[in-house]
C-alpha cells in the first residue's frame, strides 16, 4: 500500500494544491485571497490533467512521416503514441484562466474603488446599512 502511494505522488500534490486552494476561497475573507485560491485550484486541475495525458514507453507525439501508399507499408502500433489532446485542452484552459483572473481583478479594483476594502464581510455590512458607509474624503 506505501508503495502504491509512494509511486503516485504527483497525485497527492495535485490533491494537497486543490485542497489548499478551496480552503482559500471558502474560508479566507478578502477577496483577493479568495482570487488566488481560485487560481491555484485551477492550477492543479490543469496540473492534474497534464500529468494524465502522459503514459510510460510513449515517447513520441503522434506525427507519423514517411508512411506512404507503396510497398514497405507497416502497422502503426498506437501505444508508442502520446495523446496530445489533454495538453492542447489544458492550453485552452490556461488562456481562460487568465482571461478570468483579469476580470476578477478589474471586478475587485471596481469593488475597492466603490467600498474601500476587499473584505467580504464588511462588504456585506455597508450593503446591509449604507447608513454606516464612510466615505474618503
Amino acid at each position: 500500500m506505501l508503495e502504491y502511494i509512494l509511486a503516485k505522488y504527483n497525485f497527492w500534490i495535485y490533491v494537497v494544491l486543490m485542497m489548499i486552494g478551496l480552503y482559500a476561497m471558502m474560508g479566507k475573507r478578502n477577496l483577493v485571497k479568495k482570487l488566488i485560491g481560485m487560481n491555484i485550484f485551477q492550477t492543479s486541475i490543469i496540473l492534474f490533467f497534464v500529468s494524465i495525458g502522459v503514459k510510460k514507453g510513449g515517447a513520441t507525439v503522434p506525427i507519423i512521416m514517411g508512411h506512404g501508399h507503396g510497398h514497405g507499408q507497416h502497422l502503426i502500433k498506437v501505444a508508442d503514441y502520446l495523446n496530445p489532446l489533454p495538453h492542447v485542452l489544458m492550453l485552452t484552459a490556461i488562456v481562460v484562466s487568465i482571461a478570468t483572473t483579469g476580470v476578477a481583478l478589474a471586478t475587485l479594483i471596481l469593488i475597492y474603488k466603490r467600498y474601500h476594502t476587499l473584505e467580504e464581510d464588511e462588504i456585506l455590512a455597508i450593503r446591509k446599512d449604507p447608513s454606516s458607509y464612510k466615505t474618503l474624503g
